[in-house]
């Protein structure tokens, strides 16, 4: 039984909280579920450990009977839930949860939830080293991909895998974690089982449940976890109680024994059922097989996807893709069955498929058909695709949208994405495998394709500490009294300038964002330093606040450089961008500019012919 709400519900009562956990004990329940984070905020961490301990200690049942389960890796300031991984953390948290459970060992600690912030290793390692010093016994996982496990099982032995799972959510089906775990012998524990508890009606009103229930004199909630057990002794199901009924028909649900007819009807019934019927669909796929093939292009935004289904479809494929045609990956699969009944055997789908969920309903579909099904992985790098990102946004839209633009862009342009998908797209990445039904994996890397239209060359330039600073000792000088052109830095200008290179430079203006600053001061500022270095120069800046990136102009982002690029029709090889921050580089590399420090830069060049130094 999960424990959970007894501790986090808004009318929680500790008197019947220990009610209902004595109902459950007594009735069979030999597996509690808890987490020093199940409470209501940060001052009582441990709320839900120790009412299980209470209980325990009042009951009328064999104690050594009952196998307690916490957690640790999440806190909870002001209420939220937020997951902190440190090999500190856990350690310090594994010793509260023995002290407020009252025992010398844990029998099994789980990992409450990957810490984006701390490498997973990091806290698989702390938690074998607890095991080692006999804090715990077995070690367990929660909410993790089968990609996390594998790392995971490399590091230590895994006893226990806790995801969400019910008849209704097959998120972890097609996940491919509920197989893994059943093909591994790993403990499957499914949280929310009946769906949680606003979905728990569902069960009460579906017919096949009540047509099923009826027969075995048990209640519809009781006969979906009996059916979910049945998928395999693997899967455990922890449904969540708080009254003393449900805590006993909890109990109840393990004497169900379903017939192999209830068996057939639910499985066809419910989504989650292809973890049973998932096998018999691949071995009569494979079996009656047809010539031809379905080709899943995966990749990052702006990896190149659509430019490589077209080289697909100028080889006779037909091209099915979700931005085209609308709805969800997982909606394509009918169109891709009413393609087959057409007559089409070759067929490319491009879309990010960055997890093997979104993959899974097609891989499965072309496995009903009778296609085999290959994975072209564009390994494009994530600074790659931010170029190509915003070569495509000033492509469509004649600029670089801003945050605001790119929100209302997107309800009718997928590509005017902002830099958080990419980075969403890395963190959530599960490279495809073999496991999954793949007849073949390709992994082909991006190849930048040069212009050859493109042969100017130009002297990019960061404004700030490399031509001015603020008379003032601002940040930025954001008039043009307060600009100071920097020692050193007019006549080198110059000099390129007279040589033919274009001048160009980048800056950032936050200050625009937060109304310390407007638009026409700074463009006045610019002005000014263009005055005072004798030159003219094309300078474009960032307007937009710090923070996580919302735009493409902001460097690292190459935005405003791919921008003069297509402007200036310029041969990046060509180039060169001058900087002196810990960014500049990064900026550089992605543009296929040189880099130069500012300081060696000006320094090696005062008083030199450019050419010469050249």
């Amino acid at each position: 039984m999960g424990c959970m709400r007894l501790s986090t519900d808004a009318d929680r009562d500790e008197a019947r909280a220990i009610e209902v956990l004595h109902a459950a004990l007594d009735a069979g329940v030999t597996l509690l579920d808890t987490a020093d984070a199940y409470c209501r905020d940060d001052s009582e961490v441990g709320h839900n450990e120790r009412l299980i301990a209470k209980a325990l200690a009042t009951s009328r049942v064999d104690r050594s009977r009952v196998l307690v389960a916490t957690k640790g890796g999440l806190t909870r300031p002001q209420g939220r839930w937020i997951a902190d991984g440190r090999a500190r953390h856990l350690a310090a948290a594994c010793e509260a949860s023995l002290s407020a459970l009252g025992v010398e060992r844990i029998p099994l600690y789980q990992l409450h939830a990957p810490d984006p912030r701390t490498p997973l290793a990091t806290s698989v390692r702390a938690l074998a080293a607890l095991q080692r010093d006999r804090h715990i016994e077995h070690i367990g996982l929660c909410n993790v991909t089968v990609g996390q496990i594998d790392e995971a099982r490399r590091i230590a032995d895994i006893a226990s895998v806790q995801v969400e799972l019910s008849p209704w959510n097959d998120v972890n089906v097609l996940s491919g974690v509920a197989r893994y775990c059943i093909d591994h012998g790993i403990r499957l524990l499914a949280h929310r089982p009946l769906g949680g508890p606003e979905r728990a009606r569902r069960a009460a009103a579906d017919e096949a449940l009540i047509v099923i229930a009826a027969r075995h004199q048990a209640t519809p909630a009781e006969i979906a976890l009996a059916w979910l057990m049945d998928l395999s002794d693997a899967i455990v199901p922890i449904p969540g109680a708080t009254r003393i009924e449900t805590a006993r028909s909890i109990a109840r649900a393990h004497t169900v024994r379903l017939t192999d007819a209830d068996r057939s009807r639910l499985d066809d019934h419910f989504p989650s059922g292809m973890l049973r019927r998932s096998r018999v669909m691949t071995v009569m796929g494979r079996a009656h097989a047809m010539d031809g093939e379905v080709v899943l292009i995966m990749g990052l935004p702006g990896a190149g996807k659509t430019t490589a289904a077209q080289a697909f479809v100028a080889e006779g494929y037909t091209r099915v893709n979700r931005d085209d045609d609308g709805g969800s990956l997982r909606g394509l699969v009918p169109a891709l069955a009413r393609l087959v009944e057409s007559g089409a055997r070759r067929i490319v789908l491009d879309n990010t498929y960055v997890t093997r969920k979104s993959r899974a309903p097609v891989i499965r579909a072309a496995a009903e058909i009778g296609l085999s099904i290959r994975c072209l992985w564009l390994s494009t790098s994530v600074e790659d695709a931010q170029v190509n990102a915003s070569a495509r946004m000033l492509e469509k839209h004649g600029r670089l949208l801003g945050p605001d633009d790119m929100r209302e862009a997107t309800k009718t342009d997928v590509s005017a994405f902002g830099p958080a998908v990419q980075f969403r797209y890395q963190r959530d990445l599960e490279p495809p495998d073999a496991s999954e039904g793949f007849s073949r994996i390709d992994v082909v890397a991006f190849e930048r394709r040069r212009d050859r239209s493109c042969t100017q060359r130009a002297l990019h330039l960061w404004c700030d500490g490399v031509l001015m600073r603020s008379r003032s000792g601002r940040r930025a000088a954001l008039s043009a009294d307060d600009v100071e052109v920097l020692p050193g830095r007019a006549d080198v200008v110059r000099r390129y300038a007279q040589d033919g290179w274009t001048l160009l430079g980048v800056a950032w203006r936050p200050e625009i964002a937060d109304g310390t600053a407007t638009a026409a001061d700074v463009d006045a500022s610019f002005a000014r330093m263009q005055q005072l270095l004798g030159v003219t120069m094309d300078v474009r800046y960032c307007p937009h606040g710090g923070g996580p990136p919302v735009c493409w102009c902001r460097k690292p982002l190459p935005g405003l450089g791919v921008e003069f690029i297509r402007r200036y029709r310029l041969d990046p090889s060509q180039c060169i961008y001058v900087g002196r921050g810990s960014q500049d580089p990064g900026f550089a590399r992605r543009l296929g500019f040189a880099y130069r420090d500012a300081d060696e830069f000006f320094a090696a060049r005062s008083g030199v012919d450019v050419e010469e130094r050249l």
